[in-house]
């Protein structure tokens, strides 16, 4: 048993409760400075020459579960282990202390009184009206009283005390939300140009809901640089029901528990003519060589498929630079605009941009939300200290005895004693 209680001890520890707190808010820092999910390859691509802090290299990442660190072995076992922490801290500790608070304790002996942290005797030409004044006044200001012969006790913040343990219970169900929805959360990053749509599959693999871009709008500063993604999405039900919504960077949907967010953009296509020919939309791909956001595509400029130049665009505004296949750069070309291109007329209709849509199922989140809830009431109720006052009449003196305790703001108490003792003097 003495094993067990020291194990118990030990576990429910303040020092221990900070260190894993420590190791956690540094394990979720590690997790937005590793890129997270991505596959093995890219680990050993950019940590094997590179290695994270200079020691991990990707070997040790993908050992050590880096790559995923929030659903990794040791991130849930830190996470189990402080809800251990705080479940018996909570039942060995904090526990008692509340019942120990609901419990009236009943000063007999002047003597006692004499012993708390803040007390006074009071000479009462009086006695009994002035019990009778300080019972009359204690009520009116909320607290409650237990009186017997000539003894009172009074309490008021006990509930109080009930923070603490919620703010505990509070703290385990994030972690139980925060785990579950890791372990069994679905994300998808798609890039939809507008008409373009997802067919989401339900529990039993079938088809649930469609998400189809209706439209797509990148709005501009002055100096065309992007300041906000605007997405207008039609959300179709199996049942035949249809509902537009719109979103936008920090303005995310939630729908039937579907989170849709607004992440980012590229540019899906081109629409071209080339000397007479119908319109033509080209696909457009990201090419890294060329630059961070740089979209192109090649095309011939005779019938037989010969003469190729490379057309680049870097936003949906244009201009469209064009190259030789030399890598000579030719011109750049306006929307709407056409010029002659090695003895070809070609002419830009229009650029698309696609839209970054991220797609959200976390079933976690009600039980998080929950968690933030409990938190906030838990230490808003914390903040109300718990105070008591035991007050007793010793005939044979002529005295009456007073005293108190607080868990919190002792001084604040000190500071209404002498409202009760001017009471007791009348």
């Amino acid at each position: 048993m003495k094993r067990i209680s020291k194990v118990l001890n030990w576990l429910s520890s303040l020092k221990i409760a900070i260190f894993l707190l420590l190791l956690i808010a540094i394990s979720c820092a590690a997790g937005t400075i590793i890129p997270q999910q991505e596959s093995d390859q890219y680990y050993y691509d950019n940590f094997t020459e590179n290695p994270f802090l200079g020691i991990l290299n990707a070997k040790i990442l993908l050992l050590f579960e880096f790559n995923h660190i929030y659903t990794s072995f040791w991130f849930l076992l830190l996470l189990i282990w402080l809800s251990i922490a705080l479940s018996v801290c909570s039942f060995r500790r904090q526990l008692p202390i509340l019942k120990s608070a609901l419990n009236w304790i009943d000063y007999k002996s002047s003597r006692q009184i004499t012993k708390l942290s803040i007390s006074q005797a009071i000479q009462s030409n009086n006695p009994l009206k002035s019990l009778e004044e300080i019972r009359t006044y204690l009520n009116k200001k909320g607290w409650n009283i237990k009186e017997t012969e000539g003894r009172i006790a009074a309490r008021q913040g006990v509930i109080g005390r009930l923070g603490p343990i919620l703010i505990h219970l509070g703290m385990i169900l994030l972690m139980v939300g925060a785990t579950y929805g890791s372990l069994y959360g679905k994300s998808i990053e798609r890039f939809l140009a507008p008409g373009r749509s997802i067919d989401l599959l339900d529990k039993n693999e079938e088809k649930g809901l469609t998400i189809e871009l209706e439209s797509f709008q990148i709005e501009r500063d002055p100096q065309g640089r992007a300041e906000q993604y605007r997405s207008i999405i039609n959300i179709l039900e199996p049942n035949g029901n249809n509902e537009a919504k719109e979103i936008s960077v920090n303005y995310p949907l939630r729908y039937k528990g579907l989170t849709l967010y607004q992440a980012d953009w590229s540019l899906a296509a081109m629409t071209i003519q080339i000397n007479n020919s119908p319109k033509l939309q080209i696909p457009l791909k990201s090419i890294p060589e060329l630059g961070e956001q740089v979209w192109g595509t090649i095309i011939p400029t005779e019938k037989d498929g010969t003469s190729p130049v490379l057309l680049t665009v870097n936003s949906e505004i244009g201009p469209v630079s064009i190259y030789d296949d030399d890598g000579t750069k030719l011109m750049n070309l306006s929307i709407n605009k056409e010029a002659e291109v090695k003895e070809s007329l070609i002419k830009i209709i229009n650029i698309i941009p696609s839209s970054g849509l991220l797609l959200k199922r976390d079933p976690g989140v009600p039980l998080v939300y929950t968690s933030f809830a409990i938190i906030l009431i838990g230490g808003s109720l914390s903040i109300i200290s718990t105070k008591k006052i035991w007050i007793i009449y010793e005939k044979e003196k002529s005295l009456i005895y007073i005293g108190g305790l607080s868990n919190r703001n002792l001084s604040g108490l000190s500071k209404e004693l002498p409202e009760f003792v001017s009471l007791l003097k009348n």
